[in-house]
């Protein structure tokens, strides 16, 4: 790769990675950016994947140091989403980009519907989360959990809605909780990615590199944020992406 590119690469992965530590969805611009600077299609998903790995920590330790995340709340979806982001890794290939695209896009545009219209949601903290929400929580972690180690793009904003809507979290602690759970899907998936000889070490490590530090940067400033920018922040961005694909789609 030219190192103009390389360059500009860079620079995109290091703006979507900040941006992402609240909205998610890096993966949607990130790999589509590969894909114009000729990167194999596969080779992209498995070294953003891989990529992905150093986003996740970066993004995670300023929420571990500010005590943001319930890991015992939430080690059982960490127990799903590892079975899961495996098994979506294995799956590449199988489904096709136009359809990956239509199911973020739709998904998308529903969680938003749904978070706007449940005023509350995501801003005060539920007291309890009846049998049947964590039912739903878990299944919809096991199913995103598959997408996310299959590509990831839209991953996160999608699990972000889901732990607001079933889970009775706010999105502070939702935002953390996916930065930990998202460590997982990826680890997981890179494992298998690397198995099946997919990932371009050396400019994942750079990507990885780049990220991380975008990532911890965007989270420092996440944990001084209200409940009620994060949410205009997330819900903005999500309808933006959902438009975006849309309209690409058709």
């Amino acid at each position: 790769m030219p190192n103009v590119d390389l360059i500009l690469l860079v620079i995109i992965y290091l703006l979507t990675s900040a941006v992402g530590v609240v909205t998610g969805s890096n993966s949607l611009i990130a790999v589509p950016v590969m894909f114009q600077f000729g990167v194999p299609a596969r080779i992209a998903v498995a070294t953003n994947m891989f990529a992905l790995v150093f986003m996740s920590v970066g993004g995670t330790i300023p929420f571990l140091r500010n005590r943001t995340i319930d890991v015992r709340r939430i080690s059982p979806l960490l127990l799903i989403t590892l079975a899961s982001s495996a098994l979506g890794a294995i799956l590449v290939g199988y489904i096709t980009d136009q359809g990956l695209k239509l199911i973020v896009s739709v998904a998308m545009i529903a969680v938003s519907i749904f978070i706007l219209v449940k005023r509350d949601s995501g801003v005060d903290p539920q007291s309890s989360v009846t049998g049947k929400s964590l039912a739903v929580t878990f299944v919809l972690t096991f199913i995103l959990g598959v997408y996310g180690g299959l590509f990831s793009g839209g991953y996160v904003t999608m699990l972000t809605a889901v732990l607001v809507a079933f889970f009775g979290m706010t999105f502070s602690q939702s935002i953390a909780a996916t930065k930990l759970i998202n460590v997982v899907s990826s680890t997981i998936a890179t494992a298998v990615f690397m198995w099946q000889g997919l990932v371009d070490y050396k400019l994942g490590l750079i990507l990885g590199v780049t990220m991380f530090v975008g990532a911890y940067v965007g989270a420092y400033y996440t944990t001084k944020m209200s409940d009620v920018w994060l949410k205009r922040i997330f819900l903005f961005t999500v309808l933006l992406l959902a438009i975006k694909i849309l309209y690409d789609y058709f």
